[in-house]
């Protein structure tokens, strides 16, 4: 509120999914230290869908950051009529509804879900190869392609952005400047890209356990597909912490409260 950039509810909406995603990893930590027990299957369906649900969110919060800076990047003069706080709303709205009917349709399609003999919990031992086939190609894929699009098509906008201020400080008889600006950004969204393709990537590269699964054992896909969840971790270093404008606030409200503890 105080910055004034509806684009930080975005921002703050990507915090409260992770923060999700991390409430329901919770439940799959305790079933790997407690005894073997057998729950019932639409037990083990409903937190499953929990956690793709709020992971679902979490990617599809993505876009909606890669989008509003594209947004602002490319329509710096449109970008204030066109983010409105309605329009924010409805997003995000849009968002969560997106999320949860990825998450819970094979709550609701017992074709989806897959009855196994397992005594825990896991996400390829409750649904169906068939549902997480659907979710690769037709969410995650597009959703990879799309963010991969938007960071390189910043960079891109950034960088003629530059060599024109360059060209007019050059014209006014100004030294150009290093290019300093250029590097920070190529590495910024390198890290960002990387951070992502490098997290969930993996686990959806194990969906070829669908055509061979003696070639992918159940504890390897396990793992890579905790790696992906583990992207939660990451987001708020990288679209928190390295944003000026919210470290500043944190500072602030940190200072704050150090403030009130003291008196």
């Amino acid at each position: 509120q105080k910055s004034g950039s509806k684009g930080l509810y975005f921002i703050l909406n990507l915090a409260v999914a992770d923060a999700i995603v991390g409430f329901t990893v919770v439940g799959l930590v305790m079933d790997e230290f407690s005894q073997p027990f057998r729950p019932p299957q639409i037990f083990c369906a409903l937190r499953m869908a929990f956690v793709t649900a709020s992971s679902a969110a979490s990617i599809l919060s993505l876009i909606l950051v890669a989008c509003d800076r594209h947004l602002a990047i490319r329509k710096p003069f449109h970008y204030v009529q066109r983010v409105t706080g309605l329009r924010v709303g409805v997003r995000l709205v849009g968002l969560w509804l997106v999320a949860a009917i990825i998450g819970f349709l094979p709550v609701f399609t017992p074709g989806f879900q897959k009855f196994s003999s397992d005594k825990k919990c896991s996400f390829f031992g409750v649904f169906h190869p068939a549902y997480m086939l659907a979710v690769f190609c037709i969410g995650f894929l597009p959703a990879l392609f799309l963010f991969i699009y938007l960071y390189c098509d910043i960079l891109k906008i950034a960088s003629v952005h530059v060599q024109h201020i360059q060209e007019v400080e050059q014209a006014g008889g100004c030294p150009p400047p290093r290019p300093t600006s250029d590097m920070k950004a190529m590495r910024t969204v390198a890290v960002l890209i990387g951070c992502f393709t490098l997290s969930w990537l993996p686990f959806f590269i194990a969906i070829g356990q669908i055509v061979c699964s003696e070639c992918f054992p159940d504890q390897v896909v396990e793992k890579l597909w905790l790696l992906g969840l583990g992207n939660s971790l990451l987001n708020p270093l990288l679209y928190s912490y390295w944003q000026k404008d919210v470290r500043l606030q944190l500072s602030q409200l940190a200072a704050g409260v150090n403030r009130r503890v003291l008196l």
